[in-house]
């Protein structure tokens, strides 16, 4: 099966999918997902906001966050990068942390593609794929798509054309 996997295969019902299409060049897209000076400022959907990054990128290298909620709560979140092709794709996952050390409650993979389209414009795909179908209705549950989508919209306000 090609990786990552068709969106019609069977892993379907455990992922989440979000596609959009912006006129911003993928390597904006993925610069604003790999320096971390960038994703601080659009990460997290407002009224949350990203406080910290540190990104090692390079497979087996980790992105390390915290998240602060409105209550002012943080929420640090480590993954791992399991797949770089710059430009193109990014792959990690929370089921593992530094040097390879298993998380005993990984909750999700996520693949990100940045496709050239014939038009000019970039096709953004943003894939969650879950251990469990209950883990990723959880997921969705959480408002995967509205806060992906609205920090995609961060996104494409940071690094779009000013």
């Amino acid at each position: 099966m090609p990786f990552p996997p068709p969106i019609d295969s069977p892993i379907a019902e455990r992922e989440i999918v979000l596609v959009r299409e912006t006129t911003v060049p993928r390597e904006r897209l993925y610069a604003g997902w790999t320096q971390p000076d960038l994703l601080v400022q659009w990460f997290t959907p407002s009224p949350w906001v990203t406080t910290k990054c540190e990104i090692d990128l390079r497979v087996g290298g980790t992105c390390k966050t915290t998240m602060r909620s409105p209550e002012g709560e943080e929420f640090p979140n480590v993954g791992v990068y399991l797949d770089i092709v710059p430009n193109e794709r990014l792959v990690f996952t929370d089921a593992y942390g530094p040097d390879w050390e298993p998380n005993p409650n990984p909750f999700f993979t996520a693949v990100l593609t940045f496709e050239c389209l014939a038009d000019g414009k970039t096709r953004y795909t943003a894939r969650a794929m879950h251990w469990t179908k209950e883990a990723c209705e959880r997921h969705a549950a959480m408002g995967f798509i509205e806060g992906w989508g609205k920090a995609f919209d961060q996104l494409i306000e940071l690094v779009g054309d000013k």
